[in-house]
């Protein structure tokens, strides 16, 4: 059975389904399509520099705006020192966000050599560090962690309980280790795991593609909620097909037209908000979107060699225009 709702202090999260936080994807604008879509329990936060916080960098604060019809809402940080890490927690609270989430999953280099999945070779340290954060916010903080640095060194239950120790509220397990990166299968008994191991909330995340795999995540692991990062990227419909799947036992695949009002809306807006890397997330998206539109690598290929935002819009407007006009003849 598939949870409704789920808590973390006292605030319940309805429906148990949460954005996972990926780097250059869930801006305000991709966050505010997912709440717009409908379904998604909870959202997140680009992961966000620790140290960038502290010392105000004006760009990356910017990962951290959010509209009042977000929430509820979690940033999440990533760094590897305890009283910087409080510091930009603490940022966080004052900026408003319900939730604030620490990072050990990112298996990226840049981000390993200060912080993120690198932290799971030293429980000492980490320990450390989660005192200095919770000591640091009154918001309820949360871990997304993997499930270790390699096979040989799975630590997913021992973070677990070091966490629930400390006062840390909820955590988020993808069960792949660093090592593994987005490859191979992530190991869904790691969360089976960790949720008979603790008491506070499980989340799951990792290898959900469709609806199905949702359900039997929960019913696989018993885990309280699942995360879904990269298949709501390329299918932001994917949390309203779950809740449509649980209530129904079927859902609604997307049309090339709502295909088109998704993606010329997610235009507009970014252009709106003036973001500074506007192309490069038009061309991102139109890439990610388009699969399945018919004729859809024309227009992968139109908006690739596009130049501006601008020039990027009129060429979606016009092929979903002629695409219109084919199926009418």
């Amino acid at each position: 059975m598939f949870p409704s709702e789920f808590t973390i202090r006292g605030r319940t999260i309805r429906p148990a389904t949460i954005l996972a936080p990926m780097a250059g994807v869930t801006d305000t604008v991709f966050r505010r399509v997912i709440r717009g879509l409908g379904g998604c329990g909870l959202i997140m936060t680009e992961f966000t520099s620790a140290e960038g916080l502290t010392r105000n960098s004006a760009r990356t604060l910017h990962y951290l705006y959010f509209d009042d019809d977000e929430h509820p809402i979690a940033a999440q940080i990533f760094g590897s020192d305890p009283n910087v890490m409080a510091s930009a927690a603490a940022l966080t609270e004052d900026l408003g966000f319900d939730h604030v989430d620490i990072n050990l999953g990112c298996p990226v280099k840049k981000v390993v050599k200060c912080g993120g999945s690198g932290l799971l070779r030293d429980l000492p340290h980490l320990e450390v560090l989660f005192r200095a954060v919770r000591a640091g916010v009154h918001i309820p903080l949360t871990v997304k962690i993997r499930s270790g640095w390699d096979e040989k060194n799975i630590v997913a239950v021992e973070v677990a309980r070091m966490a629930e120790q400390v006062g840390v509220e909820a955590i988020a397990i993808h069960p792949r280790t660093r090592m593994q990166g987005y490859s191979g299968a992530a190991n869904w008994n790691v969360i089976r795991d960790v949720k008979q191991a603790v008491r506070i909330p499980v989340i799951g995340n990792g290898d959900i593609r469709t609806p199905q795999d949702a359900v039997r995540m929960i019913s696989e692991t018993g885990c309280d909620a699942v995360m879904i990062g990269r298949s709501a990227s390329s299918n932001p419909w994917i949390f309203r097909q779950i809740a449509q799947y649980v209530a129904t036992g079927r859902y609604d695949e997307p049309t090339e037209l709502d295909r088109y009002h998704l993606l010329s809306g997610y235009f507009r807006s970014l252009i709106a908000a003036e973001m500074p890397d506007a192309v490069g997330k038009m061309k991102q998206f139109a890439s990610l979107f388009t699969h399945g539109v018919r004729n859809g690598s024309e227009l992968r290929h139109s908006v690739h060699h596009a130049q501006s935002a601008p020039e990027i819009l009129d060429r979606v407007d016009a092929f979903f225009a002629n695409l219109t006009t084919s199926s009418a003849d």
